[in-house]
């Protein structure tokens, strides 16, 4: 349930042919950097612009004036990226998303009509297709101690071998407002979590995170 395969349809990111070379999303974070570089250097010249150096973005997505694009990146076609937003680099942002007023971006991967409105920190993270971010929801991606973020699935416990590790969201993942996922947390599809909840672990997908930490199945 925490596979790539079973978080993400890959039909919906340019780094397809990339995340198709690992079994697990975290996998992939230590990468992003350099697959942007690569997949930007081979972007059509009449669609996306490279506004600076590894900078691409789409002729169709609307960058606003305040915001920041770091090093590497790339935004993608329909995209709105707003005011005051950070993008620090390393940030593969897909078609028709959102980067809200002062989101923080940073070696994240975002599908196709993910939506990170307002006041969002998203950083080492995978947002899959249509994925939503409420306004203040964060991923925290570094313990507290600094030690090896652990992928924990009830009694099972996955080492990263990673110090920074955000949150994975499968497809359609909603996340309530003022909510904080902590390191290693893995959603699987269609996982909806109550606004100002904590969440930790992996959680079956087609479930509901409640504040109270208690996760119950989605009615049919």
């Amino acid at each position: 349930m925490y596979k790539i395969k079973d978080l993400f349809d890959l039909e919906h990111t340019m780094a397809k042919e990339y995340l198709e070379g690992y079994t697990y999303p975290w996998e992939a974070l230590k990468g992003i950097k350099d697959m942007i570089i690569e997949l930007g250097k081979k972007l059509p010249a009449d669609e996306y612009e490279e506004v600076s150096e590894n900078v691409w973005v789409h002729k169709d997505a609307k960058v606003f004036p305040s915001a920041y694009l770091g090093s590497p990146c790339i935004i993608g076609a329909g995209t709105e990226v707003r005011h005051c937003a950070f993008v620090r680099g390393s940030a593969l942002v897909g078609e028709n998303c959102v980067v809200g007023n002062s989101v923080e971006l940073k070696n994240v991967i975002l599908f196709d009509n993910v939506q990170t409105p307002h006041y969002n920190y998203v950083g080492d993270s995978i947002l899959g297709y249509k994925s939503h971010m409420g306004a203040g929801s964060i991923t925290s991606n570094v313990k507290s101690d600094k030690s090896l973020v652990v992928i924990k699935n009830g009694d099972e416990k996955i080492e990263t071998g990673i110090k920074k590790v955000g949150a994975m969201l499968g497809d359609n993942v909603e996340v309530g407002c003022n909510s904080v996922l902590n390191p290693g947390t893995v959603l699987g599809r269609r996982v909806s979590v109550y606004p100002t909840s904590c969440v930790r672990g992996v959680i079956e997908e087609d479930c509901i995170v409640k504040v109270s930490g208690e996760v119950v199945k989605r009615n049919a």
